[in-house]
């Protein structure tokens, strides 16, 4: 079973970058040694939603990921597919039987042929519980070059309830520690007068309480709704609390 010092160490981090840096290395040590983990609350049923609201964490190198996120390949992944329909773990030698089924369209056959150049071939995907239809998370393991799928099934044997079990705590951290793009990145000033919002404080409160005129409240609110990229500033409050960017502690 899965050491309780290990999953301490992930439980007791205090960003996302420590988090991240502790995974990779314990699921390097079961042969996994790049990952890549997606998360987006904004699923609809035609679009995972605005890629600068997904969480990305991955040690793939900027090679892979330049064309698999920069040029959107993963929309065409089969099993981001899979993912998408599934919960749990899943080996990637249910791709084997997809090419030969003949049930992969030509977008999804371009995704493993490149993936195939990158070496990116043996590995498993782990698709978390969904909550609700707006979200949705996984995590791909990639296997070590000298790893084939036959190996990594076997080590899955051995230790798969072991490692889906991090990666179940993991995914469930992330949702509790702070993370933006740097698209969506707020301001210290444009956290505080959300947070004020959220606590249902007007424009007319916010600026006695932060000792600033309404206008300039009114400006910091525009900043968060512009970097949010959101309309209103109820969905600015919202977006901001789905992203631990209000009352957090400043380091």
């Amino acid at each position: 079973m899965v050491c309780c010092d290990r999953i301490n160490e992930l439980i007791n981090v205090s960003s996302i970058e420590q988090l991240w840096d502790l995974h990779t290395q314990h699921m390097a040590g079961y042969g996994f040694d790049r990952i890549l983990y997606g998360y987006t609350r904004y699923r609809t049923p035609t679009s995972l939603g605005d890629p600068d609201d997904f969480i990305l964490l991955t040690n793939h190198s900027r090679d892979y990921t330049d064309v698999y996120i920069g040029e959107s390949l993963y929309t065409h992944a089969p099993m981001v597919r899979w993912a998408l329909e599934h919960e749990g773990a899943c080996s990637w030698s249910v791709l084997r039987r997809m090419l030969n089924e003949g049930v992969l369209n030509d977008g999804e056959r371009r995704v493993v042929e490149f993936n195939r150049s990158q070496g990116v071939t043996a590995g498993y995907s782990i698709s978390f519980k969904s909550l609700s239809t707006r979200s949705k998370g996984a995590i791909a393991l990639t296997g070590r070059n000298d790893l084939d799928q036959a190996a990594l099934d076997s080590i899955w044997t051995e230790h798969g309830q072991e490692i889906l079990a991090l990666n179940n705590i993991v995914h469930l951290r992330i949702q509790t520690l702070p993370y933006s793009t740097e698209k969506r990145a707020l301001t210290r000033r444009q956290r505080e007068v959300l947070g004020w919002v959220g606590d249902g404080k007007t424009i007319q409160d916010i600026a006695l309480l932060m000792s600033l005129n309404p206008a300039t409240v009114e400006k910091h609110l525009r900043l968060a709704r512009e970097a949010l990229g959101v309309e209103t500033t109820a969905q600015a409050v919202l977006k901001a609390a789905f992203q631990n960017q209000m009352f957090v502690l400043d380091p």
